[in-house]
This record gives C-alpha cells, sequence and structure tokens, in this order.
C-alpha cells in the first residue's frame, strides 16, 4: 500500500495547510520539526503520512503547482486578444509569487534541490503551461510550424519564471507593472518576428 493510502484526506489537507503556515512565516529553512509542532504531532506521525521530507515535498508541490496552473490556464485560454491575454497571465503569475514569496521559494529552490519527485512537479507544472502555450500559438497563428511553436512557448515560459525569479528579489523598487510591461513587450515583440522564419547562417558558419 502506498505512504498515506487510505488515510483521512481532511487530515492529511490540515498537515498541509500548517506546512502552509510554517513555510509562509520561517521561509524556505522552515524544519520538519516545526511544522510537525504547527499541527501538533511528532515528526514520527507526520511522517507516517508522507512517508519522509521528500513526500511532504511532493505533496506540497503537487498541491501548489496544480492551483497556479488553473490561474494561469484561465487566464490565456479566456477569450480575449493575445495582447491581454499575454498581460492577463503574466501578471497573474507574477502576483501568485509576490503573494507567498517564501511559499515559492520553498518550493521552487528548497523542495527542488532536496527532492527529486517534489522538482518533477514543478518541471511538470512548467513543461504543461509550455505546452498548452505551444498549442495556442499553433491554433491562433497561420503557418506557425508546431516545433517552432513548441520553442517558442517553452521559451517565454522559462523567461517569465527567470524574470518573476529576479524581481523577487527586486520588488520593493521595481513595480510589478513594469516588469509586466518588459515582459509583454518582449513577447509579443519577438513572436512576429520568430513567425517571419528563421535567421539562416552564411555559408560556413558553423
Amino acid at each position: 500500500m502506498a505512504v498515506g493510502a487510505g488515510r483521512d484526506p481532511e487530515r492529511r489537507r490540515a498537515l498541509l495547510e500548517a506546512a502552509d503556515r510554517v513555510i509562509r512565516r520561517e521561509g524556505p529553512a522552515a524544519s520538519m520539526a516545526a511544522i510537525a509542532a504547527e499541527a501538533g504531532i511528532s515528526k514520527p506521525i507526520l511522517y507516517r503520512h508522507f512517508g519522509d521530507k521528500g513526500g511532504l515535498y511532493r505533496a506540497l508541490a503537487e498541491r501548489h503547482t496544480r492551483a497556479l496552473i488553473e490561474v494561469l490556464r484561465g487566464e490565456f485560454s479566456r477569450d480575449a486578444p493575445i495582447g491581454s491575454r499575454a498581460r492577463a497571465t503574466v501578471d497573474a503569475y507574477l502576483a501568485t509569487i509576490s503573494a507567498d514569496p517564501n511559499l515559492y521559494r520553498f518550493l521552487v529552490h528548497r523542495a527542488g534541490a532536496q527532492g527529486s519527485a517534489a522538482h518533477g512537479a514543478m518541471s511538470t507544472m512548467i513543461r504543461d503551461v509550455g505546452r498548452e502555450l505551444a498549442e495556442m500559438l499553433v491554433a491562433e497563428g497561420e503557418s506557425v510550424d508546431p516545433t517552432r511553436a513548441h520553442v517558442w512557448g517553452h521559451a517565454i515560459v522559462g523567461m517569465v519564471r527567470t524574470a518573476g525569479d529576479w524581481w523577487l528579489d527586486h520588488d520593493r523598487e521595481v513595480p510589478r507593472a513594469d516588469v509586466v510591461d518588459g515582459l509583454v513587450e518582449l513577447i509579443l515583440g519577438g513572436l512576429p518576428a520568430a513567425a517571419s522564419g528563421p535567421t539562416r547562417p552564411g555559408r560556413g558558419a558553423r
């Protein structure tokens, strides 16, 4: 039987909520002991529900990446011009990570570094968003090659995520709207140029 199978889902959710509170309060360095204390249980009981530290990390990653991807999917799949959707999606992403920066850093940096399963959950989320964006570009483009669309989709997701990481360290001096403007300008400015066709290297170039 898998770890946690058959256990009370309400209890499991309560433990994850306790973990969220500790991580938001203490940051990415939050310990398992602190999480267990917040939940009013011992570490062995916490491990019994999740198997080990990696199991807890995976559960947290799945819980939050699923919520984030639903937010992003809702923004870029709505009926609106692509510019409006790009702006709303980028803004929603930045708003989400800035609302819980400690939780975001825990999931992306600590959990990703220490738990391969949690890292896998984050990677799956990134791939899913990149794939859905690529499919949207193919559906809306007049002659967008599917391979190129997937390159664009995953590149855009990586760019927005990296810029978001930087902005979390500078959000007091850099308004979110400025970051959104810069990213959307780059995305919407780059796609038409890329759609015109690749630049071929000169003869002999490597």
